[in-house]
């Protein structure tokens, strides 16, 4: 899997993690929200997001 683009929005930085060739995950931070999108393509291509506010 390979990312093409993440771009945060204002106050928002980006950063990727990959734990293995098939999964991929970009964090979205800011002061108070995370988002997190995880991306997979096994067994079958998905994508799950997990938003926190603090």
């Amino acid at each position: 899997m390979c990312l093409i683009s993440a771009v945060p929005g204002l106050g928002f930085k980006a950063t990727t993690s990959q734990t293995s060739d098939d999964t991929l995950t970009v964090t979205f931070s800011g002061d108070d929200h995370r988002s997190v999108v995880t991306a997979t393509i096994t067994p079958s291509a998905k994508a799950s997001v997990r938003e926190t506010s603090f």
